[in-house]
């Protein structure tokens, strides 16, 4: 009897891994804009100019997304709705219709920088120019997005975060890692001098106006009955397990970037504040290989970013007509054109593509407080979310960790501005 019990057990446990599987994917689709080109930019530069002391930073802003996207993924599975139809659908036209059109202008912008980031890996691995890159990675996503099912692009994205996460894997083993200090670095927190604003471009970085749209929207691919609580709160718990899972892997690829930094760059007192940089630096130091695989895992970061954020502009332009993202929607893919085609007339209009990344930036800074505080509002309210509602400890913490990167980037937007 005790046999049968074991071997119950076991059965339970290992269906329980195949079930959990299922609802993998949604959280990694979110993980791609946390390991996009800026946060590339940034975390060579913590690396480069720091060492391991800033690797608590990613600790820290990893822990600050899970609570923030899981919230918003709560308001996908509780209401069917993702967070641009629910603003739709739960505030009065005058605010549901600016909100919405400033996620546009952001979701633009992150485009913006996707694209660049793309452009910038077809340059290290080509010598291909700024405008001819970013034209065929504009068109190769517009083809991905209008072309396949949303089950499509979360593999290629699977595949895609898988190779970029081995190719760090790869870099690391090249590179000689004080494994001590670095461990040091991930759970103790410093503030070496000058090393503020680093800090601040990296927590500031992490939570995106486009990535809670795109997480409220894509959570939804697992069709669930909203009539039956058992299912929402079956959703809820494995909704838990794909984000922390999905964050955990932006955790471990942004801390690889830094500790790659800090063995090659910070050790010969090289600092690096230019992706071009980092990837011919990287030759003489670890040799030609580890060159090209850094350029071929910034091209993938910015394939999938760009196609992130081209679904996240879908799902925002189609949340203005009450309508959820679908790839053969004429809103949807109105949505996807309008997110891309102004980001790349900005990259050919503008003289210095990379003045158009500092506007960019500007915009997601000063959009970024709209888009966290209407998530709030709306999973904090009963009408909304029914038994579901945040607690009133919930809602403090989404309001202080909200508080602290509208702060982040203020503060980020002022140094832009007049720094």
């Amino acid at each position: 009897m005790k046999l049968f019990d074991k071997l119950k057990q076991t059965h339970q446990h290992r269906s329980g891994a195949i079930e959990l599987l299922k609802y993998i994917g949604p959280g990694l689709l979110v993980t791609v804009g946390f390991i996009d080109p800026g946060n590339w930019a940034t975390n060579l530069a913590a690396g480069s100019e720091f060492g391991y002391a800033l690797l608590w930073v990613v600790t820290f802003s990893s822990v600050m997304l899970i609570i923030i996207q899981h919230n918003v993924a709560h308001l996908g599975i509780v209401t069917g709705l993702c967070l641009s139809e629910a603003t739709n659908q739960y505030l009065p036209k005058f605010l549901s219709r600016p909100i919405l059109g400033s996620a546009m202008f952001a979701s633009i912008s992150t485009s913006l920088a996707e694209i660049l980031g793309g452009a910038i890996a077809l340059r290290m691995l080509f010598d291909m120019p700024i405008k001819v890159g970013a034209v065929i990675i504009t068109f190769v996503c517009v083809a991905m997005l209008l072309s396949n099912t949303y089950s499509k692009i979360e593999r290629w994205i699977i595949t895609f975060v898988s190779i970029i996460g081995l190719s760090f894997l790869y870099e690391l083993i090249l590179v000689d890692v004080n494994w001590q200090v670095a461990i040091e670095g991930w759970i103790k927190p410093t503030f070496p001098e000058n090393s503020l604003l680093i800090i601040m471009s990296v927590l500031g970085a992490v939570v995106m106006p486009h990535n809670l749209f795109l997480h409220s929207e894509v959570i939804q691919s697992r069709e669930w009955n909203l009539e039956n609580e058992q299912i929402i709160q079956k959703q809820l718990k494995y909704e838990f397990y794909d984000t922390l899972f999905s964050m955990v892997i932006g955790w471990a690829i942004n801390s690889a970037m830094i500790i790659l930094a800090a063995s090659t760059f910070f050790r010969e007192r090289i600092p690096v504040s230019e992706l071009d940089q980092a990837q011919q630096l990287l030759v003489p130091l670890v040799g030609n290989n580890a060159g090209a695989i850094f350029a071929l895992a910034l091209l993938l970061a910015g394939i999938s970013s760009t196609i992130t954020s081209g679904i996240a502009g879908a799902s925002i332009f189609a949340g203005l007509f009450g309508e959820s993202y679908h790839h053969k929607d004429f809103h949807s893919r109105m949505g996807i054109l309008l997110s891309y085609i102004p980001a790349l007339l900005v990259i050919f209009l503008i003289g210095d593509p990379f003045q158009g990344l500092i506007i960019s930036q500007m915009i997601l800074s000063i959009q970024l407080p709209i888009t966290v505080f209407t998530q709030v509002y709306l999973t904090s309210s009963r009408k909304v979310m029914g038994k579901f509602v945040n607690s009133r400890s919930t809602t403090f913490l989404l309001f202080l960790l909200g508080s602290i990167v509208t702060i982040l980037n203020l503060v980020l937007l002022g140094e832009l501005l007049f720094g």
